[in-house]
C-alpha cells in the first residue's frame, strides 16, 4: 500500500504523454516490494519460519503467497500462525495466489470461501487466481462463460471485503475464434471488480507491451510481477535489472499508471543462491521505485 502520495495535475500528466483518469495519480517514491514465494518454492517448506526471516532481511516488507489448502494452510502452518510469522519479521502479505479450477471448471465455491477465510486472518487485500484450467477456455464462447464467472467470484469477495486480480502467462494472447482470452477477460470483466496482476516477463515474452497496456486499459492494474528475461534465452529468468527487460522505464510508467504492489518472482536461478538473487533484485527494484 502506498505510504505517500504526492498528486500530479491533468495537465501534468498529459504533458508526460500518459492518461488523465482520475485513477492515474502520481505516487511519491514507493518504498515496498514483495516477493511471490512462488520463487523459493524449493526452499520455503523447509524451515518456513527460517526462509521468511531471510525474506526480510533481502530487503522485502511484502510476500504474495501460493498454494494454500484448508487442510495443509501455508506450508504446514495455519492462517493465524503464518500472519503471526510474518508480523514478527515486519511483513504483510497484501495477496495471494489461489488455485480456482474447482470453481471455474465444477462451479464450486468451497474451496474460494476458505481462501477468503484465509486471506482475511492474514491481512490480504487480493484473491489472485494465479491460471485457469485450458479445458474452459478452448473457444470465445468458454473466454466469456469465465469472464462472468469471475465477475460473480469477485462479487462474493467484495461481501468479504476483498478484491479478485487475475495473473496472467502468455497463452490469455493465443488467437482463438478471432480474438484473445486476455482481450475478453479485461473487457468483459467489471473494472470496479476485477483488477489485473500484470506478469511483465509473461507479457513481454506473449510478443506484448507493458506500457502500451497500462495506456489501453488505465486503471486495471493493482500489482504486478517483475520478472527478468535472461539474456540468453528467452525460457530464463535472471535477477531484475540484468535482463533483457527494460524494467527502468516500464516502472517509471507503472509508477503513473496507480500500480501499488510490486512484486519479484523469479523461476528459476542461474549460477546463483536464491537468497543472493532476491536481494539483488529487492535492491535495484527500490532503487527504481525511488526515482521520481
Amino acid at each position: 500500500m502506498t505510504t505517500r502520495r504526492k498528486f500530479l495535475t491533468q495537465a501534468g500528466l498529459l504533458s508526460a504523454g500518459l492518461f488523465a483518469a482520475p485513477k492515474m495519480i502520481f505516487a511519491a517514491p514507493l518504498k515496498k516490494v514483495g516477493l511471490q514465494l512462488y520463487t523459493l518454492r524449493n526452499v520455503i517448506a523447509k524451515d518456513v519460519k527460517g526462509n521468511i526471516e531471510k525474506v526480510a532481511k533481502a530487503g522485502y516488507s511484502e510476500v504474495e503467497t501460493y498454494g494454500y489448502s484448508k487442510a495443509g494452510g501455508f506450508w504446514g502452518m495455519d492462517a493465524k500462525s503464518f500472519s503471526g510469522l510474518l508480523k514478527a519479521n515486519g511483513l504483510t502479505t497484501p495477496s495471494g495466489h489461489f488455485g480456482l479450477d474447482d470453481y471455474f471448471v465444477h462451479d464450486k465455491t468451497e474451496s474460494l470461501e476458505a481462501y477468503i477465510e484465509a486471506a482475511n486472518i492474514t491481512g490480504m487485500e487480493y484473491i489472485i487466481v494465479p491460471s485457469i484450467n485450458g479445458e474452459v477456455l478452448k473457444s470465445a464462447d468458454q473466454f466469456k462463460a469465465v469472464a462472468a464467472k469471475m465477475n460473480k467470484a469477485a462479487e462474493i469477495c467484495k461481501k468479504s471485503g476483498l478484491k479478485l486480480g487475475y495473473h496472467n502467462h502468455n497463452f490469455e494472447w493465443k488467437p482463438i475464434d478471432g480474438t484473445t482470452f486476455y482481450d475478453v477477460l479485461i473487457n468483459e470483466t467489471d473494472p470496479a471488480l476485477v483488477n489485473m496482476e500484470m506478469d511483465m516477463y509473461w507479457v513481454v515474452r506473449a510478443g506484448q507491451d507493458p506500457i502500451k497496456l497500462f495506456e489501453a486499459h488505465p486503471g486495471r492494474f493493482a500489482l504486478c510481477h517483475l520478472k527478468d528475461m535472461d539474456k540468453t534465452s528467452d525460457n530464463l529468468n535472471t535477477e531484475i535489472g540484468r535482463g533483457k527487460i527494460d524494467f527502468k522505464t516500464i516502472l517509471k510508467k507503472a509508477k503513473l499508471a496507480g500500480l501499488q504492489h510490486f512484486i519479484v518472482e523469479q523461476e528459476n536461478f542461474i549460477n546463483i543462491d536464491p537468497f543472493d538473487s532476491i536481494t539483488q533484485s529487492s535492491a535495484y527494484v527500490l532503487n527504481q521505485l525511488d526515482v521520481q
